[in-house]
């Protein structure tokens, strides 16, 4: 379906609260997020991990329902609910069919607005988290990357895990927690998007009066951009593997090359035909896990490329890798595969579109970064517009000897070793 001015509407409450709405008349489903412009990097040291703690205290009770109760009624709907925090924003999200749209927003709204944060809540979600903590730390594929985080922003809050650390989470008590989502959630900070079947102005009747009765208050401190400089982080452990993340310097989320960007990860390493998985996986069987990827943030970023090989086999593969960016800052990218990289992302893209979650997150996404929607032709025409000397310009710029980040998880211990090869 074409989008057009009627399909995307947006209203905006008196005290700031935005509600934005995409109708997909063709589905029977509905999908919405309660979006706040608060994460892990709005914490201080000793904070560290509230937002998370927020997050799932959120789904523990209200003046009307148990906790229970929440799950029972979203289960009695057929719903799915979650919600999840990133390092500037958390969400709270649900999908329900659209003959359920009333009940949804009831529950959404109440869990949002009238949580009750109990200690004997807290007493009990505690020991949850921690296991969460655990969970991530025994799974290296997925610690490598909080590692990698801190290697790469060092002492700045983006380098902490958005999980908090043990001491903090043993210390929150009830009353810290509701100090923080009182501080924090604030009006002007709060994005509620909607897309799936359903009308503008039914959702605005259901949800506007509810989220009106947020107060606005003080303005928070500005968020502060973090530096990064070379290092090499090893972090010893016992294990058949050696996981490898190398980071260089990225591009903030709004950042106009942001499709460039886009374009040149697929063709190092983010997908099957890509220069690394060819390279390391197919050619050389280095690895079965081989990837590149993006974190960009509001005023920041991160180009990430991650490896678990042999312990053997890693000065190899490193080698392999660094000259694979060597290769992307001296020679122009083959216009097939240009080509190819492009029509791999508008595939991505066109098919992600028929999903009502999607396009729920794009609504948000777009409004928080930009203020406005961003059409999917719009998207689409810059990502054609990318060409060769685009992608050679900006990997000179990004991948350079001083921004690399090189951090190991596994029998690693001779830094020197690893530092004499990363040389772009």
């Amino acid at each position: 379906m074409m989008e057009t001015e009627n399909t995307v509407r947006k209203t905006t409450l008196a005290n700031g609260v935005r509600i934005l709405t995409k109708k997909m008349p063709h589905v029977r489903s509905v999908s919405m997020g309660v979006w706040v412009s608060v994460g892990a990097r709005d914490e201080s040291p000793e904070e560290s991990g509230l937002s998370h703690f927020i997050e799932h205290m959120i789904f523990k009770g209200t003046k009307k329902r148990t906790g229970f109760q929440i799950a029972k009624e979203f289960d009695a709907i057929g719903g799915q609910t979650n919600a999840y925090t990133s390092m500037e924003h958390t969400c709270y999200h649900a999908r329900v069919l659209d003959s359920h749209l009333a009940i949804m927003t009831d529950i959404m709204s109440d869990i949002f607005l009238n949580s009750q944060f109990h200690e004997r809540d807290v007493q009990t979600e505690r020991p949850v988290i921690l296991q969460e903590i655990g969970m991530v730390e025994d799974s290296p594929d997925d610690y490598i990357h909080i590692l990698a985080g801190k290697g790469f922003w060092g002492d700045h809050p983006l380098g902490r895990s958005i999980l908090g650390t043990r001491e903090n989470v043993i210390g929150f008590s009830a009353e810290r927690i509701k100090d923080f989502f009182l501080r924090y959630y604030l009006p002007d900070r709060i994005v509620i998007s909607a897309a799936g079947n359903l009308d503008h102005d039914h959702l605005v009747d259901l949800i506007g009066d509810a989220f009106q009765s947020v107060q606005p208050r003080d303005g928070l401190s500005e968020r502060e951009a973090p530096r990064c400089s070379f290092r090499v982080c090893l972090h010893y452990r016992d294990l058949e593997q050696l996981h490898i993340c190398l980071g260089t310097q990225g591009l903030s989320i709004t950042d106009p090359r942001r499709y460039t960007f886009s374009v040149m990860n697929t063709i190092i390493g983010g997908n099957m035909s890509s220069r690394l998985f060819q390279e390391i996986r197919e050619k050389r069987g280095l690895a079965y896990a081989v990837y590149s990827y993006i974190n960009s943030l509001i005023d920041t970023g991160m180009f990430g490329i991650y490896a678990g090989v042999a312990p053997k086999k890693a000065k190899e593969s490193i080698e392999v890798i660094v000259s694979e960016l060597r290769k992307l800052k001296t020679t122009p990218v083959d216009p097939s595969e240009l080509r190819g990289a492009k029509e791999f992302l508008k595939g991505n893209l066109l098919m992600a579109s028929e999903s009502v979650d999607n396009q729920m997150v794009r609504l948000a996404q777009n409004e928080i970064h930009f203020g406005r929607y961003v059409p999917l032709h719009e998207v689409l025409g810059h990502i054609e517009s990318v060409t060769q000397e685009n992608i050679l310009e900006l990997a000179q710029t990004l991948f350079q000897n001083n921004h690399l980040v090189l951090t190991m998880l596994g029998p690693a211990k001779d830094k020197g070793a690893y530092e004499s090869i990363l040389n772009v």
